[in-house]
């Protein structure tokens, strides 16, 4: 019976090719409204991902400001009146937690230019003031040359580890190392290049320049040019990822004690890892995805009045139809299966051509942007689902009708 339906309605179908296509453009549209909107954002979620989890397994960060992302105006007056996080603050870290081997220290600044004879950058470059563990922490790793070490923080050495694209830019035909250049006008010699770290949301990893913080302080200062202090970015690697909640803790404690905080006291620093900064990522995409939901559901309903309407049309115009098969001996479930599988056909028909039009119009951010092409899977089976609910939802009141005929005036129907 089922099958005989299922070849009925598919018959039904393929006699009103252009009715049944019209009647698909609803869902095509609707379905890849969604697909699209999910695809496109699962793109750049995915990239953006990968690029926030910068930090190894094990490590995470100690800092005064947020931990990313927009934050409200009350909060950004909040945090800017926080004391900043100091060299100090590393140091006893590093001294009072046992269940953690590597504590780095960083400062920051941006814009800066460096050069090698006539050779002149843009002045785009990012100066990172570091500690022997900025690289493992931070899984940026030397590609040749030697990484900083401690002797250079503690004489103030004037070396550098090169970007990878400054050192192309700089050196395209010689190799940088121990080659003396120019940072500001101060002369550095290069000792390490860091390998090649592309970003698609705009993080300059190829531009960076790394010193040591001591150098960084005696030429930069521990106060910016507004006479504000600086804040030193502290990353901390617990020793083992099992123990990475116990050295978040203890360095939370540690940085109270250090800060004099009372137990009734909030924390005035950040603490964040990988997963904290995934979360508020999803958090912040959290009404974007809902929105984009809503207005696909509401393209899916209005589809689904459309193929109600013309299903209704149908039962109209095949009224002699059911009469003469209801006549034959075909009972209300025959009619009312045919009827709504031919709504369901047609909506799932849309629907998987309307995923496959969502995940290519999705994806076009990979083209346009540097963005990775990404299929969401788990999206063609609710996009599916979706499409065989709203054929069985909307195709129901006209099966209903056409299996409650009568024979006799169904049959006297013109």
């Amino acid at each position: 019976m089922f099958f005989e339906a299922l070849k009925m309605a598919v018959s039904a179908i393929m006699a009103h090719k252009l009715r049944s296509f019209l009647t698909m453009v609803g869902i095509i549209a609707g379905v890849a409204s969604i697909i699209s909107v999910m695809t496109g954002i699962s793109v750049i979620q995915t990239s953006i991902e990968k690029e926030i989890s910068v930090l190894g397994t094990q490590t995470f960060q100690v800092q005064k400001q947020a931990a990313g992302g927009p934050i409200s105006e009350e909060e950004r007056r909040k945090i800017q009146q926080r004391r900043p996080t100091t060299i100090e603050h590393a140091r006893a870290i590093r001294e009072q937690v046992k269940s953690v081997d590597l504590v780095g220290s960083e400062l920051w600044i941006f814009n800066h230019t460096a050069s090698y004879g006539e050779t002149k950058t843009n002045s785009n470059l990012v100066i990172c003031g570091g500690t022997p563990e900025y690289t493992t922490n931070n899984t940026h790793y030397v590609a040749f040359g030697r990484d900083l070490s401690n002797e250079d923080v503690k004489v103030g050495r004037s070396v550098v580890l090169l970007g990878h694209g400054i050192a192309e830019e700089l050196f395209p035909w010689t190799d940088p190392l121990l080659k003396t250049i120019k940072i500001d006008g101060r002369k550095f010699t290069v000792v390490g290049v860091l390998e090649d770290k592309s970003s698609s949301v705009g993080a300059q990893f190829n531009q960076y320049l790394i010193i040591p913080i001591s150098t960084f302080v005696k030429n930069y200062g521990l106060r910016d040019a507004e006479g504000n202090e600086r804040s030193v970015n502290i990353t901390v690697r617990a020793r083992t990822p099992g123990l990475l909640q116990q050295a978040l803790d203890e360095t939370r404690a540690v940085m109270r004690k250090e800060r004099g905080l009372k137990p009734h006291e909030e924390d005035d620093f950040t603490i964040f890892t990988n997963d904290s900064n995934i979360r508020t990522f999803n958090r912040q995409t959290a009404g974007i995805k809902a929105g984009s939901f809503v207005i696909g559901i509401v393209a899916l309903l209005v589809a689904g009045i459309g193929i109600m309407n013309i299903m209704l049309v149908s039962v109209t115009e095949r009224t002699r139809e059911i009469g003469i098969r209801k006549a034959l001996g075909a009972r209300r479930r025959n009619i009312l299966l045919q009827f709504l599988l031919e709504a369901i056909i047609l909506c799932n028909i849309g629907g998987i051509i309307g995923v496959a039009a969502g995940f290519a119009i999705g994806n076009i951010l990979s083209i346009v942007t540097p963005f990775a092409a990404h299929v969401p899977l788990v999206w063609t089976f609710v996009g599916i689902a979706f499409c065989t609910t709203v054929g069985m939802t909307f195709g129901f009141w006209p099966a209903m009708r056409a299996s409650k005929l009568d024979p006799i005036e169904a049959l006297h129907h013109e």
